[in-house]
Protein backbone atom coordinates (compact mmCIF):
# COMPACT_ATOMS: atom_id res chain seq x y z
CA UNK A 1 0.00 0.00 0.00
CA UNK A 2 0.99 3.39 -0.94
CA UNK A 3 2.31 5.82 1.72
CA UNK A 4 -0.41 7.66 3.61
CA UNK A 5 0.30 11.87 4.74
CA UNK A 6 0.59 12.28 8.37
CA UNK A 7 -1.87 11.07 10.78
CA UNK A 8 -3.73 9.14 7.63
CA UNK A 9 -4.40 5.14 8.44
CA UNK A 10 -5.31 2.28 6.34
CA UNK A 11 -8.33 0.16 7.09
CA UNK A 12 -11.01 -1.24 5.20
CA UNK A 13 -14.66 -0.55 4.40
CA UNK A 14 -15.76 -4.02 7.08
CA UNK A 15 -13.73 -1.54 9.96
CA UNK A 16 -15.52 1.40 9.38
CA UNK A 17 -18.85 -0.09 8.76
CA UNK A 18 -21.15 -1.97 10.22
CA UNK A 19 -21.89 -5.77 8.85
CA UNK A 20 -22.54 -5.90 5.39
CA UNK A 21 -26.53 -7.00 4.27
CA UNK A 22 -27.72 -7.86 0.97
CA UNK A 23 -30.91 -6.95 0.07
CA UNK A 24 -34.49 -8.48 -0.19
CA UNK A 25 -34.90 -10.66 -3.34
CA UNK A 26 -38.30 -10.32 -4.89
CA UNK A 27 -39.21 -8.51 -8.42
CA UNK A 28 -40.47 -4.83 -8.84
CA UNK A 29 -43.97 -3.63 -9.26
CA UNK A 30 -46.11 -1.41 -10.85
CA UNK A 31 -48.07 -0.97 -7.54
CA UNK A 32 -47.56 -1.46 -3.76
CA UNK A 33 -46.33 -0.48 -0.62
CA UNK A 34 -43.09 -1.03 -0.44
CA UNK A 35 -40.78 0.73 -2.26
CA UNK A 36 -37.60 -1.64 -3.95
CA UNK A 37 -34.51 0.42 -4.51
CA UNK A 38 -32.29 -1.24 -7.50
CA UNK A 39 -29.20 -1.17 -8.98
CA UNK A 40 -30.28 0.70 -12.06
CA UNK A 41 -31.79 2.70 -9.95
CA UNK A 42 -29.02 4.00 -8.24
CA UNK A 43 -26.73 4.02 -11.78
CA UNK A 44 -28.75 6.96 -12.63
CA UNK A 45 -27.07 10.33 -12.59
CA UNK A 46 -29.48 10.97 -10.07
CA UNK A 47 -31.67 8.59 -8.17
CA UNK A 48 -35.20 9.92 -8.66
CA UNK A 49 -37.62 7.49 -5.97
CA UNK A 50 -40.93 8.39 -8.35
CA UNK A 51 -39.13 5.53 -11.01
CA UNK A 52 -38.38 3.26 -8.41
CA UNK A 53 -40.89 0.78 -8.65
CA UNK A 54 -43.22 -1.34 -5.65
CA UNK A 55 -42.24 -4.88 -4.10
CA UNK A 56 -43.72 -7.59 -5.90
CA UNK A 57 -43.85 -9.45 -2.76
CA UNK A 58 -43.01 -7.43 0.34
CA UNK A 59 -39.88 -8.75 3.00
CA UNK A 60 -41.80 -10.37 5.83
CA UNK A 61 -39.94 -8.22 8.51
CA UNK A 62 -39.98 -4.81 6.65
CA UNK A 63 -37.64 -3.54 8.81
CA UNK A 64 -34.90 -5.33 8.82
CA UNK A 65 -34.24 -4.09 4.98
CA UNK A 66 -35.68 -0.21 5.50
CA UNK A 67 -33.33 2.39 4.27
CA UNK A 68 -31.98 4.90 6.34
CA UNK A 69 -30.43 8.57 6.14
CA UNK A 70 -26.51 7.76 5.53
CA UNK A 71 -27.23 3.86 4.17
CA UNK A 72 -24.40 3.19 1.34
CA UNK A 73 -25.29 0.88 -1.37
CA UNK A 74 -23.08 -0.64 -3.34
CA UNK A 75 -24.74 -2.73 -6.62
CA UNK A 76 -22.31 -6.15 -6.58
CA UNK A 77 -23.90 -7.43 -10.00
CA UNK A 78 -24.23 -5.98 -13.74
CA UNK A 79 -23.31 -2.66 -12.71
CA UNK A 80 -20.82 -3.37 -10.56
CA UNK A 81 -19.14 -1.62 -7.93
CA UNK A 82 -22.03 1.31 -8.69
CA UNK A 83 -22.93 3.00 -5.11
CA UNK A 84 -24.97 5.51 -3.56
CA UNK A 85 -25.05 7.29 0.06
CA UNK A 86 -29.04 7.84 0.44
CA UNK A 87 -29.95 11.10 2.06
CA UNK A 88 -33.30 11.62 3.39
CA UNK A 89 -34.59 8.20 1.47
CA UNK A 90 -38.78 7.64 1.77
CA UNK A 91 -39.91 6.20 4.75
CA UNK A 92 -41.06 2.79 3.16
CA UNK A 93 -38.26 1.51 0.67
CA UNK A 94 -36.22 -1.29 0.84
CA UNK A 95 -33.17 -2.12 -1.40
CA UNK A 96 -32.75 -5.40 -3.62
CA UNK A 97 -30.72 -8.39 -3.20
CA UNK A 98 -28.12 -7.21 -6.00
CA UNK A 99 -27.19 -4.42 -3.39
CA UNK A 100 -25.24 -4.57 -0.68
CA UNK A 101 -25.74 -1.80 2.29
CA UNK A 102 -23.38 -0.75 4.63
CA UNK A 103 -23.62 1.87 7.36
CA UNK A 104 -20.75 3.65 8.62
CA UNK A 105 -19.78 3.37 12.72
CA UNK A 106 -17.75 6.20 12.47
CA UNK A 107 -16.05 8.97 10.61
CA UNK A 108 -18.03 11.35 7.84
CA UNK A 109 -20.48 9.37 5.39
CA UNK A 110 -19.68 11.66 2.68
CA UNK A 111 -16.19 11.10 3.03
CA UNK A 112 -16.64 7.15 2.86
CA UNK A 113 -19.23 7.49 -0.10
CA UNK A 114 -17.20 10.04 -1.97
CA UNK A 115 -14.16 7.23 -1.78
CA UNK A 116 -16.56 4.73 -3.13
CA UNK A 117 -16.68 6.94 -6.28
CA UNK A 118 -12.71 7.30 -6.43
CA UNK A 119 -10.17 5.76 -9.01
CA UNK A 120 -8.36 3.95 -6.09
CA UNK A 121 -11.83 2.00 -5.62
CA UNK A 122 -12.22 1.37 -9.30
CA UNK A 123 -9.06 -0.22 -9.48
CA UNK A 124 -9.63 -2.41 -5.98
CA UNK A 125 -13.36 -3.29 -7.37
CA UNK A 126 -11.74 -3.98 -10.74
CA UNK A 127 -9.67 -6.49 -9.38
CA UNK A 128 -12.23 -8.19 -6.82
CA UNK A 129 -14.67 -9.12 -9.61
CA UNK A 130 -15.55 -12.53 -10.51
CA UNK A 131 -17.80 -14.33 -13.06
CA UNK A 132 -17.64 -14.25 -16.77
CA UNK A 133 -21.48 -13.59 -17.88
CA UNK A 134 -21.76 -11.20 -15.23
CA UNK A 135 -18.85 -10.26 -13.20
CA UNK A 136 -19.97 -9.63 -9.43
CA UNK A 137 -18.50 -9.30 -6.22
CA UNK A 138 -19.67 -10.41 -2.98
CA UNK A 139 -19.98 -8.78 0.99
CA UNK A 140 -16.93 -10.35 1.99
CA UNK A 141 -14.71 -8.60 -1.08
CA UNK A 142 -16.39 -5.27 -0.46
CA UNK A 143 -16.02 -5.34 3.00
CA UNK A 144 -12.28 -5.90 2.05
CA UNK A 145 -11.58 -3.06 0.02
CA UNK A 146 -9.08 -0.40 1.77
CA UNK A 147 -9.83 2.72 2.26
CA UNK A 148 -6.96 5.42 2.92
CA UNK A 149 -8.97 6.72 6.55
CA UNK A 150 -8.21 10.75 7.31
CA UNK A 151 -8.72 12.31 10.32
CA UNK A 152 -12.15 13.49 11.18
CA UNK A 153 -12.18 16.95 11.17
CA UNK A 154 -9.88 16.42 7.66
CA UNK A 155 -12.70 14.08 6.39
CA UNK A 156 -15.00 16.83 6.90
CA UNK A 157 -12.69 19.71 5.22
CA UNK A 158 -12.06 17.03 2.34
CA UNK A 159 -15.90 16.68 1.65
CA UNK A 160 -16.38 20.50 1.94
CA UNK A 161 -13.70 21.33 -0.70
CA UNK A 162 -14.70 18.19 -3.11
CA UNK A 163 -18.50 19.31 -3.13
CA UNK A 164 -17.55 22.90 -3.80
CA UNK A 165 -15.13 21.74 -6.43
CA UNK A 166 -17.64 19.36 -8.06
CA UNK A 167 -20.68 21.35 -7.77
CA UNK A 168 -18.17 23.74 -10.08
CA UNK A 169 -17.57 20.73 -12.27
CA UNK A 170 -21.21 20.58 -12.53
CA UNK A 171 -22.24 24.21 -13.37
CA UNK A 172 -19.12 23.80 -16.39
CA UNK A 173 -20.89 20.60 -17.69
CA UNK A 174 -24.36 22.22 -17.99
CA UNK A 175 -23.16 25.60 -19.22
CA UNK A 176 -21.55 22.80 -21.94
CA UNK A 177 -24.58 21.33 -22.33
CA UNK A 178 -26.51 24.32 -23.13
CA UNK A 179 -23.57 25.43 -25.34
CA UNK A 180 -24.52 22.04 -27.29
CA UNK A 181 -27.73 22.89 -26.96
CA UNK A 182 -27.78 26.44 -28.67
CA UNK A 183 -25.18 24.64 -31.10
CA UNK A 184 -28.21 22.47 -32.57
CA UNK A 185 -30.88 25.21 -32.48
CA UNK A 186 -28.56 27.32 -34.22
CA UNK A 187 -27.90 24.36 -36.96
CA UNK A 188 -31.76 24.04 -36.91
CA UNK A 189 -32.38 27.63 -37.61
CA UNK A 190 -29.71 28.05 -40.43
CA UNK A 191 -32.23 25.35 -42.23
CA UNK A 192 -34.91 27.55 -41.91
CA UNK A 193 -32.98 30.25 -42.98
CA UNK A 194 -31.97 28.13 -46.33
CA UNK A 195 -35.27 27.12 -47.18
CA UNK A 196 -36.86 30.21 -46.63
CA UNK A 197 -34.74 32.29 -48.64
CA UNK A 198 -33.05 34.17 -45.76
CA UNK A 199 -29.80 32.34 -46.15
CA UNK A 200 -29.17 34.05 -49.51
CA UNK A 201 -31.11 37.24 -49.28
CA UNK A 202 -27.76 38.71 -50.49
CA UNK A 203 -26.80 36.65 -53.11
CA UNK A 204 -30.39 37.17 -55.19
CA UNK A 205 -29.70 41.11 -55.09
CA UNK A 206 -26.64 40.30 -56.58
CA UNK A 207 -27.53 37.26 -58.99
CA UNK A 208 -30.47 37.30 -61.64
CA UNK A 209 -31.67 33.79 -61.91
CA UNK A 210 -31.50 32.18 -65.60
CA UNK A 211 -34.82 30.94 -64.78
CA UNK A 212 -37.63 31.35 -61.87
CA UNK A 213 -38.36 28.40 -59.43
CA UNK A 214 -41.81 28.35 -61.65
CA UNK A 215 -40.09 28.03 -65.28
CA UNK A 216 -38.04 25.40 -63.52
CA UNK A 217 -41.14 23.55 -62.27
CA UNK A 218 -42.66 24.04 -65.68
CA UNK A 219 -39.44 22.64 -67.01
CA UNK A 220 -39.16 19.60 -64.59
CA UNK A 221 -43.11 18.51 -65.56
CA UNK A 222 -42.84 18.75 -69.21
CA UNK A 223 -39.63 16.76 -69.00
CA UNK A 224 -41.09 14.31 -66.95
CA UNK A 225 -44.00 14.23 -69.36
CA UNK A 226 -41.54 13.31 -72.38
CA UNK A 227 -39.64 10.45 -70.65
CA UNK A 228 -43.01 8.99 -70.01
CA UNK A 229 -44.10 9.50 -73.29
CA UNK A 230 -40.58 8.05 -75.05
CA UNK A 231 -41.06 4.98 -72.32
CA UNK A 232 -44.61 4.09 -73.96
CA UNK A 233 -43.54 4.91 -77.69
CA UNK A 234 -40.45 2.63 -77.04
CA UNK A 235 -43.03 0.03 -75.23
CA UNK A 236 -45.07 0.03 -77.65
CA UNK A 237 -42.20 -0.56 -80.61
CA UNK A 238 -41.06 -3.38 -78.73
CA UNK A 239 -44.23 -5.40 -78.65
CA UNK A 240 -44.77 -4.49 -82.10
CA UNK A 241 -48.06 -2.27 -81.90
CA UNK A 242 -48.88 1.11 -83.01
CA UNK A 243 -49.92 3.56 -80.04
CA UNK A 244 -53.69 4.31 -79.79
CA UNK A 245 -55.14 7.38 -80.69
CA UNK A 246 -55.68 8.46 -76.86
CA UNK A 247 -52.40 7.04 -75.63
CA UNK A 248 -51.05 10.35 -74.60
CA UNK A 249 -54.08 11.26 -72.20
CA UNK A 250 -53.60 8.64 -70.02
CA UNK A 251 -50.48 10.04 -68.15
CA UNK A 252 -51.11 10.88 -64.68
CA UNK A 253 -49.77 14.26 -63.77
CA UNK A 254 -48.07 14.30 -60.27
CA UNK A 255 -49.49 15.57 -57.16
CA UNK A 256 -50.06 19.59 -56.92
CA UNK A 257 -49.31 21.18 -53.83
CA UNK A 258 -51.57 22.18 -50.79
CA UNK A 259 -49.89 25.22 -49.62
CA UNK A 260 -51.98 26.06 -46.40
CA UNK A 261 -50.60 27.14 -43.70
CA UNK A 262 -47.14 27.13 -46.00
CA UNK A 263 -45.06 30.43 -45.41
CA UNK A 264 -44.37 32.80 -48.22
CA UNK A 265 -41.63 32.49 -50.74
CA UNK A 266 -39.04 34.73 -51.72
CA UNK A 267 -39.69 36.22 -55.15
CA UNK A 268 -39.01 33.95 -57.74
CA UNK A 269 -39.29 30.59 -56.14
CA UNK A 270 -42.42 28.15 -55.89
CA UNK A 271 -44.07 25.69 -54.11
CA UNK A 272 -44.01 21.99 -55.48
CA UNK A 273 -44.56 18.34 -54.12
CA UNK A 274 -41.96 15.74 -54.22
CA UNK A 275 -43.88 14.09 -56.72
CA UNK A 276 -43.88 16.95 -58.51
CA UNK A 277 -39.85 16.95 -59.03
CA UNK A 278 -38.90 13.52 -58.76
CA UNK A 279 -39.87 9.83 -58.31
CA UNK A 280 -41.16 8.34 -54.79
CA UNK A 281 -40.50 4.66 -54.43
CA UNK A 282 -40.71 1.63 -52.33
CA UNK A 283 -38.59 -1.10 -50.92
CA UNK A 284 -37.97 -4.83 -50.72
CA UNK A 285 -40.47 -6.59 -48.08
CA UNK A 286 -38.63 -9.35 -45.99
CA UNK A 287 -40.17 -12.43 -45.76
CA UNK A 288 -39.24 -16.49 -46.26
CA UNK A 289 -39.18 -16.73 -49.81
CA UNK A 290 -36.46 -14.09 -49.83
CA UNK A 291 -34.29 -16.34 -48.21
CA UNK A 292 -34.07 -19.01 -50.72
CA UNK A 293 -33.44 -16.30 -53.28
CA UNK A 294 -30.10 -16.99 -54.79
CA UNK A 295 -28.60 -13.68 -55.28
CA UNK A 296 -28.02 -11.62 -52.24
CA UNK A 297 -27.47 -8.16 -52.02
CA UNK A 298 -27.42 -5.73 -49.10
CA UNK A 299 -29.67 -3.78 -48.35
CA UNK A 300 -30.54 -0.59 -45.55
CA UNK A 301 -32.96 -0.63 -42.72
CA UNK A 302 -34.54 1.97 -40.87
CA UNK A 303 -31.70 1.37 -38.31
CA UNK A 304 -28.89 2.54 -41.00
CA UNK A 305 -30.82 5.87 -41.66
CA UNK A 306 -30.80 8.65 -39.17
CA UNK A 307 -30.99 12.48 -40.10
CA UNK A 308 -28.39 13.38 -42.75
CA UNK A 309 -26.34 10.35 -41.56
CA UNK A 310 -26.07 6.72 -42.75
CA UNK A 311 -24.78 4.40 -39.95
CA UNK A 312 -23.18 1.41 -42.10
CA UNK A 313 -21.74 -0.96 -39.33
CA UNK A 314 -24.58 -2.61 -39.56
CA UNK A 315 -25.83 -3.92 -43.13
CA UNK A 316 -27.63 -7.18 -43.46
CA UNK A 317 -28.08 -8.70 -47.21
CA UNK A 318 -31.11 -10.30 -48.56
CA UNK A 319 -32.65 -11.89 -51.38
CA UNK A 320 -33.72 -10.06 -54.36
CA UNK A 321 -35.24 -11.18 -57.81
CA UNK A 322 -33.34 -10.29 -61.04
CA UNK A 323 -36.79 -8.61 -62.32
CA UNK A 324 -36.72 -6.10 -58.92
CA UNK A 325 -33.17 -4.74 -59.34
CA UNK A 326 -34.52 -1.87 -61.16
CA UNK A 327 -36.59 -0.42 -58.55
CA UNK A 328 -35.05 -1.26 -55.47
CA UNK A 329 -31.21 -0.80 -56.40
CA UNK A 330 -29.86 2.87 -54.69
CA UNK A 331 -28.14 5.41 -56.86
CA UNK A 332 -26.46 8.04 -55.80
CA UNK A 333 -27.80 10.93 -54.94
CA UNK A 334 -30.86 8.37 -53.53
CA UNK A 335 -32.89 10.12 -50.53
CA UNK A 336 -33.90 7.31 -48.04
CA UNK A 337 -36.97 8.49 -45.75
CA UNK A 338 -38.09 6.63 -42.79
CA UNK A 339 -41.63 5.66 -42.77
CA UNK A 340 -42.09 5.81 -39.17
CA UNK A 341 -43.10 3.99 -36.46
CA UNK A 342 -45.76 5.61 -34.83
CA UNK A 343 -43.06 8.07 -32.93
CA UNK A 344 -43.10 11.84 -34.53
CA UNK A 345 -39.73 12.55 -33.39
CA UNK A 346 -38.36 9.53 -35.79
CA UNK A 347 -40.81 9.62 -38.45
CA UNK A 348 -39.12 10.88 -41.79
CA UNK A 349 -35.52 10.63 -40.71
CA UNK A 350 -33.75 11.42 -44.07
CA UNK A 351 -30.40 10.82 -45.30
CA UNK A 352 -28.88 10.57 -48.64
CA UNK A 353 -27.19 7.45 -50.36
CA UNK A 354 -23.82 8.58 -52.29
CA UNK A 355 -22.50 5.00 -53.47
CA UNK A 356 -21.20 3.90 -50.21
CA UNK A 357 -21.93 0.32 -50.99
CA UNK A 358 -21.94 -1.59 -53.99
CA UNK A 359 -25.24 -2.49 -55.74
CA UNK A 360 -26.77 -1.85 -52.23
CA UNK A 361 -31.31 -2.25 -52.03
CA UNK A 362 -33.34 -0.75 -49.18
CA UNK A 363 -35.85 -2.17 -47.22
CA UNK A 364 -39.97 -1.30 -47.65
CA UNK A 365 -39.75 0.87 -44.31
CA UNK A 366 -37.78 3.24 -46.06
CA UNK A 367 -39.22 5.19 -49.05
CA UNK A 368 -36.89 6.14 -51.57
CA UNK A 369 -36.66 9.42 -53.26
CA UNK A 370 -35.07 10.28 -56.69
CA UNK A 371 -34.97 13.91 -57.86
CA UNK A 372 -35.26 14.23 -61.65
CA UNK A 373 -32.26 13.18 -63.43
CA UNK A 374 -31.58 16.15 -64.86
CA UNK A 375 -30.66 17.69 -61.44
CA UNK A 376 -32.94 20.79 -61.77
CA UNK A 377 -34.35 19.91 -58.16
CA UNK A 378 -30.38 19.11 -56.08
CA UNK A 379 -31.11 16.03 -53.71
CA UNK A 380 -29.67 17.91 -50.99
CA UNK A 381 -31.64 20.86 -51.34
CA UNK A 382 -34.60 18.78 -50.82
CA UNK A 383 -32.78 16.58 -48.18
CA UNK A 384 -32.50 20.18 -46.46
CA UNK A 385 -36.05 21.45 -46.29
CA UNK A 386 -36.76 17.81 -44.95
CA UNK A 387 -34.74 18.46 -42.12
CA UNK A 388 -35.63 22.16 -41.22
CA UNK A 389 -37.78 22.92 -38.26
CA UNK A 390 -40.52 24.32 -41.32
CA UNK A 391 -39.76 20.87 -43.70
CA UNK A 392 -40.10 19.05 -40.29
CA UNK A 393 -43.84 20.36 -39.43
CA UNK A 394 -44.73 19.34 -43.26
CA UNK A 395 -44.04 15.93 -42.93
CA UNK A 396 -45.15 15.71 -39.07
CA UNK A 397 -48.43 17.40 -40.65
CA UNK A 398 -48.93 14.60 -43.79
CA UNK A 399 -47.98 11.79 -41.26
CA UNK A 400 -50.39 12.27 -38.20
CA UNK A 401 -53.64 10.24 -38.04
CA UNK A 402 -56.88 10.62 -36.22
CA UNK A 403 -55.34 7.31 -34.08
CA UNK A 404 -52.31 9.58 -32.77
CA UNK A 405 -49.87 7.23 -34.33
CA UNK A 406 -47.22 9.41 -37.16
CA UNK A 407 -46.46 7.39 -40.17
CA UNK A 408 -45.48 7.53 -44.20
CA UNK A 409 -46.39 6.14 -47.05
CA UNK A 410 -46.00 6.83 -50.88
CA UNK A 411 -48.33 9.06 -51.49
CA UNK A 412 -48.19 10.92 -48.43
CA UNK A 413 -44.44 11.30 -49.28
CA UNK A 414 -45.67 12.22 -53.27
CA UNK A 415 -47.80 14.86 -51.49
CA UNK A 416 -45.15 16.88 -49.32
CA UNK A 417 -44.27 20.14 -50.36
CA UNK A 418 -41.54 21.34 -51.17
CA UNK A 419 -40.23 25.37 -51.42
CA UNK A 420 -38.46 25.37 -54.96
CA UNK A 421 -35.96 27.65 -55.77
CA UNK A 422 -34.00 28.86 -59.02
CA UNK A 423 -31.66 26.31 -59.71
CA UNK A 424 -28.50 28.29 -58.99
CA UNK A 425 -30.32 29.76 -55.75
CA UNK A 426 -30.47 26.20 -54.86
CA UNK A 427 -26.59 25.55 -55.20
CA UNK A 428 -25.73 28.61 -53.23
CA UNK A 429 -27.61 28.01 -50.80
CA UNK A 430 -26.36 24.46 -49.94
CA UNK A 431 -23.24 25.62 -50.40
CA UNK A 432 -23.39 28.14 -47.12
CA UNK A 433 -25.84 26.52 -45.27
CA UNK A 434 -23.71 23.46 -45.34
CA UNK A 435 -20.78 25.28 -44.42
CA UNK A 436 -22.19 27.07 -41.29
CA UNK A 437 -23.62 23.75 -40.36
CA UNK A 438 -20.23 21.98 -40.80
CA UNK A 439 -18.94 24.87 -38.36
CA UNK A 440 -20.87 24.41 -35.98
CA UNK A 441 -21.20 20.55 -36.00
CA UNK A 442 -17.58 20.47 -35.56
CA UNK A 443 -18.28 22.73 -32.05
CA UNK A 444 -20.73 20.49 -31.42
CA UNK A 445 -18.60 17.39 -31.46
CA UNK A 446 -16.32 19.20 -29.27
CA UNK A 447 -18.53 20.46 -26.85
CA UNK A 448 -19.92 16.94 -26.55
CA UNK A 449 -15.91 15.54 -26.02
CA UNK A 450 -15.55 18.04 -23.05
CA UNK A 451 -18.98 16.48 -21.63
CA UNK A 452 -18.28 12.96 -22.38
CA UNK A 453 -14.70 12.94 -21.52
CA UNK A 454 -12.96 16.10 -20.00
CA UNK A 455 -15.70 16.21 -17.17
CA UNK A 456 -14.88 12.47 -15.91
CA UNK A 457 -11.38 12.98 -16.33
CA UNK A 458 -11.77 16.07 -14.01
CA UNK A 459 -13.87 14.66 -11.65
CA UNK A 460 -11.77 11.39 -11.07
CA UNK A 461 -8.29 13.96 -10.89
CA UNK A 462 -9.99 15.53 -8.00
CA UNK A 463 -11.44 12.55 -6.40
CA UNK A 464 -7.80 11.25 -6.70
CA UNK A 465 -5.88 14.01 -5.15
CA UNK A 466 -8.93 14.05 -2.35
CA UNK A 467 -7.64 10.66 -1.20
CA UNK A 468 -4.28 11.54 -1.41
CA UNK A 469 -4.14 13.74 1.08
CA UNK A 470 -3.18 16.70 -1.68
CA UNK A 471 -6.61 18.35 -1.91
CA UNK A 472 -6.72 20.33 1.21
CA UNK A 473 -3.99 20.71 4.23
CA UNK A 474 -2.98 18.85 6.71
CA UNK A 475 -3.61 20.26 9.68
CA UNK A 476 -1.21 18.49 12.85
CA UNK A 477 -3.51 19.18 16.02
CA UNK A 478 -6.03 17.25 14.60
CA UNK A 479 -6.78 13.83 15.89
CA UNK A 480 -4.82 10.94 13.89
CA UNK A 481 -6.97 8.43 12.12
CA UNK A 482 -5.36 6.16 14.39
CA UNK A 483 -7.22 7.01 17.42
CA UNK A 484 -10.58 6.84 15.87
CA UNK A 485 -10.37 3.93 14.37
CA UNK A 486 -9.84 2.61 17.51
CA UNK A 487 -12.68 3.82 19.02
CA UNK A 488 -14.63 2.48 15.93
CA UNK A 489 -13.43 -1.26 16.68
CA UNK A 490 -14.19 -0.89 20.19
CA UNK A 491 -17.51 0.39 19.88
CA UNK A 492 -18.09 -2.56 17.60
CA UNK A 493 -16.89 -5.58 19.65
CA UNK A 494 -18.88 -3.71 22.35
CA UNK A 495 -21.43 -3.82 20.58
CA UNK A 496 -21.26 -7.82 19.08
CA UNK A 497 -21.14 -8.96 22.69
Amino acid sequence: MRELPEGWAWTTLGEICSKPQYGWTTKGAERGRIKLLRTTDIAKSSLDWRSVPFCSADPPEPEKYLLADGDMVISRAGSVGVSALLQRPIPAAVFASYLVRFRALGGAPRYIASFLQSPAYWVAISHGTSGIAMPNVNAKKLAALPIPFAPLLEQRRIVARLEALLARLDDGIDALKRAETNLERYRASVLKAAVEGRLTEQWRKENRPDETGEELLRRILAERRNRWEQEQLANFADRGRKPPANWKSKYKEPVAPDTSGLPELPEGWCWATVDQVGQVIGGLTKNEARSKLPTKYPYLRVANVYADELRLDDVKTIGVAESELDRVLLRSGDLMVVEGNGSPGQIGRVAEWNGELTACCHQNHLIKVRCAPDGACRPRWLLLWLLSPTGRQAVLKKASSTSGLYTLSLSKVRALPIPLAPWREQVAAIAIADSLRGSAGVARTRVRSGIDAQSAILRQSILKRAFEGRLVPQDPTDEPASVLLDRILARARASAR
